[in-house]
């Protein structure tokens, strides 16, 4: 097993469980019931308390802050239940904030791999995020988000409590966001519409001309100015059953959810 290099004025629990090759900064500090994964680094001024566990390779900068209780009035937890877990590979940047979950959300809040999570962003009680997100600077969830893969969320950008961003939306910077976002979904605007299809993100990951263009088409077809929504939904499904990814925004529509459809603004 690789020694640790902990730093002589971090404050670390003799009953934090440490994987191997880790490395704790100066003036940190590590509760008894955190669990930090192998590899990880904690630059400085780095606290992590609570039920937290932090996944293999992740690096975390000055000033985080992972684990502390929600931000909720009247919180009780008397068994200690609430729980942040944090997975692999994760790049959170300074002052970056993220609280447990609580009692109404299943007592966990869940962060997926490969994030980055820049200085400033908040991610509130029971939040679930997938893998490969990217929050830019001061980005900000409510309570109870979810939030598919490789979604990016731009700087500033607020988001409602319960809001659903499906697997790689795009969200403007500056944004709020108060309705469910579709996959591969593009919002931007104070009181953000949708925009279209996050094209730059497609052709990123690889979609084919051909993908993209059934994607357009279909995005066309269920938010065209005709019939019902659901009667649009339905021919959609059909006309393109054999697309994964547009039957992947006919499920994201049609999965219950507390909030509103984040819609075209000419169709608000």
């Amino acid at each position: 097993m690789s020694e640790n290099k902990i730093h002589a004025s971090s404050d670390v629990s003799a009953d934090a469980k440490i994987g191997s090759n880790v490395e704790i900064g100066p003036f940190c500090q590590v509760g008894p019931n955190v669990e930090i994964g192998d590899n990880v680094k904690l630059h400085s001024h780095v606290v992590l308390c609570g039920q937290t566990s932090i996944g293999d390779d992740c690096e975390i900068y000055p000033f985080a802050s992972l684990g502390k209780i929600p931000q909720v009035a009247n919180f009780e937890d008397p068994e200690q239940q609430s729980k942040l877990i944090v997975g692999k590979n994760n790049r959170i940047r300074e002052h970056v904030t993220m609280h447990s979950g609580t009692e109404h959300g299943g007592w966990i809040t869940k962060v997926g791999d490969n994030g980055l999570y820049m200085a400033g962003s908040h991610i509130a009680h029971d939040c679930f995020l997938g893998n490969e997100v990217i929050f830019a600077n001061n980005a900000t969830l409510g309570g109870h988000c979810s939030i598919g893969d490789g979604a990016i969320l731009g700087g500033l950008t607020a988001v409602h409590q319960f809001v659903r961003i499906g697997h790689k939306a795009f969200i403007g910077g500056m944004s709020g966001i108060e309705h469910d976002v579709i996959p591969y979904g593009m919002a931007i605007g104070h009181r953000a519409g949708l925009g279209g299809l996050n094209i730059v993100g497609l052709k990123r990951s690889g979609f084919s001309r051909e993908d993209i263009h059934q994607l357009r088409s279909a995005y066309q077809d269920i938010f065209a100015d005709r019939a019902t929504l659901k009667e649009r939904v339905d021919q959609v499904e059909i006309d393109y059953k054999d697309n994964k990814c547009v039957q992947e925004m006919i499920t994201f529509i049609r999965n219950e959810s507390s909030r509103a459809l984040c819609v075209p603004r000419d169709n608000n």
